[in-house]
């Protein structure tokens, strides 16, 4: 495999290099390092070669409304809020909130939203998303922060 081949592969299996490639902000030097796939400066030169290939990094476009409920908890009722495997979650008077959010957008949007809960270091218990819903379910003290987040990706 070529150096520009095992470079690229390298970079798709972390997807914070591939975001961070796409919006211009990468070090090559410091990404080829951390990517060791071989000599840093060759890998840094295919790096540089990947960025100029990859369309430019836009935020998702998505618009919708977000709405909070408390009392969140895992329940056998099929028509819950989120159901993932055989874990449903719905108002039952929990220990959770759900974070719920309507419009337009499609399921890539909760990657954002997650990956801006974690960046807020916000601990997601359960999350689902389709086109044009997302729900996420948080602890119960940590609801409004979330909503904060999710209104800040919408």
């Amino acid at each position: 495999m070529t150096v520009a081949a095992e470079t690229r592969k390298a970079v798709r299996e972390h997807p914070f290099v591939y975001d961070g490639l796409r919006a211009g902000i990468v070090n090559y030097t410091a990404a080829a390092r951390f990517l060791d796939v071989g000599d840093t400066e060759a890998v840094g030169a295919a790096l540089r070669r990947y960025a100029e290939d990859l369309s430019e990094y836009a935020p998702p476009d998505a618009r919708g409304t977000v709405s909070m409920r408390s009392g969140v908890g895992e329940t056998d009722d099929v028509e819950g809020l989120l159901a993932v495997g055989n874990r449903t979650f719905g108002i039952d008077g929990g220990e959770h909130t759900a974070i719920v959010a309507t419009g337009e957008f499609d399921a890539s949007a909760l990657g954002a939203i997650l990956a801006r809960l974690r960046t807020a270091e916000i601990e997601v218990v359960a999350a689902a998303g389709a086109e044009g819903t997302a729900t996420v379910v948080v602890e119960r003290r940590a609801g409004p922060d979330a909503v904060r987040v999710v209104e800040g990706v919408l």
